[in-house]
Formats: C-alpha cells, sequence, structure tokens
C-alpha cells in the first residue's frame, strides 16, 4: 500500500464550515471511499485554510477513479466545490496537489532491522 499526503486550500472563512460538515460525512461516500480502496484517510487543516491529506491506497489514480465513476462522489464534490480556492473549474478531488514523502521511520527501521543493525 503506497502512501500519499496532499495539500488544497479552504476559503479561511468557510473553514468552521467545512469542518462541521466532515464531522459526519454521508455514510454513502463514506463506504464508496472505502470500496474505491481508500484506506487510512485523513485531513488536517492549518486555521488558515490550508488543508494537509494523508491516504494510504495501492494506486491513487485508480482509487480516484473509482471515486469519480460513483455517483455520491459528483454530489459530494459538487457540495463540497464552493469550500476551496485555487481550483481552476475543477472537483475539489482533482484539484490535490501531491507531495513527495522524504522521510518515513517504519520504512527505515524495516531497512535497518533487515541489514541487521
Amino acid at each position: 500500500m503506497t502512501r500519499y499526503c496532499f495539500t488544497l486550500q479552504v476559503r479561511p472563512d468557510l473553514l468552521t464550515e467545512y469542518r462541521e460538515r466532515h464531522s459526519a460525512v454521508w455514510p454513502d461516500m463514506l463506504r464508496a471511499l472505502r470500496e474505491a480502496g481508500w484506506r487510512n484517510y485523513s485531513i488536517f487543516a492549518r486555521p488558515d485554510g490550508l488543508l494537509i491529506g494523508y491516504v494510504e491506497a495501492d494506486d491513487l489514480a485508480a482509487a480516484q477513479q473509482a471515486m469519480a465513476a460513483t455517483e455520491v462522489n459528483a454530489r459530494w464534490q459538487a457540495d463540497m466545490s464552493r469550500y476551496f480556492t485555487g481550483l481552476d473549474g475543477r472537483p475539489p478531488d482533482e484539484g490535490f496537489l501531491l507531495l513527495e514523502e522524504i522521510f518515513n521511520l517504519d520504512d527505515q527501521l524495516a531497512r535497518l532491522e533487515g541489514e541487521g543493525k
């Protein structure tokens, strides 16, 4: 399973409402994410609206494509689009700016233990 991290920008004036909307995501959206292969998915927010997302998937592009094929995702993305800035008309789930992972403790410890050190 590959780890992915991404950023998005929420309008700071709507961050409180955005948080509230994510405190009880629609059950059919939650199930669709799981069935599409999204695992260990979290979103973190700074007070200025910068979001950092973390998700694990075998293939993020395939997981995104599977979600794009669902009716619930179309409704959710349309509903969420007003919260975001800088998407140039793209739905939020297509506006991820992926970050490169440069360090992971578990990976390095496993490599170290595999070398017998």
